[in-house]
């Protein structure tokens, strides 16, 4: 996809998301912290691989907890720019914020996504298409405890689009830039269509042939379940990814 594209797309989408806000009932703003590791390890000379994430993401510059995030997965190559995944989440969301929820709340999460790389411009570029099946914990108040009352069944798509920009003649540093938006749809969703929007701008280090290191800024634009509470996080985002191999 040409640059101008990804300009408009990242532009529609902050937008959406900025005026959205704006006629929100209320907003919460916060700034919060996101410690991520992403491993994707081919298994052996196969088409197979191993998707290991694991997401620390931290409230209040780090002190507090907003969300744990766990998702395994595995891995096909269907070719050298198209591979599939699939696998499952484990998600607990915590109170932070001015505007908390009631009670920290979890959710079990089935997932698959393509993701296609090209060229275009001189630049490498990633498309990410994911399809999420979530079972969210309702939770409420017996007896002085909270328990899942109900687990509400929900879906979502989201669409990523991807770049980095070298910043030195070997490639090692860059400059990576990507937007990712989130729709609900299913007959569960009323209120909140529109999920959120995350814009992340980072520098990058390729530490190794298979693994590198980026250190940015994510604008998190949420519309809560209930449809007029907006949160706008403003998040330092830390991100380890690896590509190791496991050999047998």
């Amino acid at each position: 996809m040409p640059a101008s594209s990804f300009s408009r797309l990242l532009l529609a989408a902050l937008l959406l998301s900025a005026a959205a806000a704006n006629a929100a009932d209320q907003s919460d703003s916060n700034q919060n912290l996101w410690l991520n590791y992403v491993g994707d390890h081919p298994l052996g000379n196969s088409r197979w691989g191993l998707h290991l994430e694991s997401q620390f993401r931290r409230a209040d510059y780090g002190e507090n907890w907003q969300q744990l995030l766990l998702r395994p997965g595995i891995n096909y190559t269907i070719s050298p720019t198209i591979t599939v995944s699939a696998g499952y989440a484990w998600v607990n969301t915590y109170t932070y914020g001015d505007i908390p929820v009631a009670h920290d709340f979890p959710e079990h999460r089935f997932w698959q996504h393509v993701i296609f790389n090209h060229k275009a411009l001189g630049l490498d570029w990633t498309h990410r298409l994911r399809l999420e099946q979530r079972r969210i914990g309702e939770m409420q108040q017996q007896n002085g405890d909270w328990n899942v009352s109900n687990w509400r069944y929900e879906n979502r798509i989201r669409y990523m689009l991807r770049t980095t920009i070298p910043l030195s003649d070997d490639k090692k540093w860059y400059l990576a830039l990507w937007d990712e938006l989130f729709i609900n749809f299913g007959s569960n969703v009323s209120l909140n269509y529109f999920d959120q929007n995350r814009a992340f701008i980072g520098l990058g280090r390729k530490l190794s042939e298979t693994t590198r290191l980026e250190v940015g800024f994510m604008e998190q634009t949420v519309q809560r379940r209930g449809g007029n509470v907006w949160e706008n996080n403003h998040t330092i985002s830390v991100w380890l990814m690896s590509k190791w191999p496991i050999k047998f």
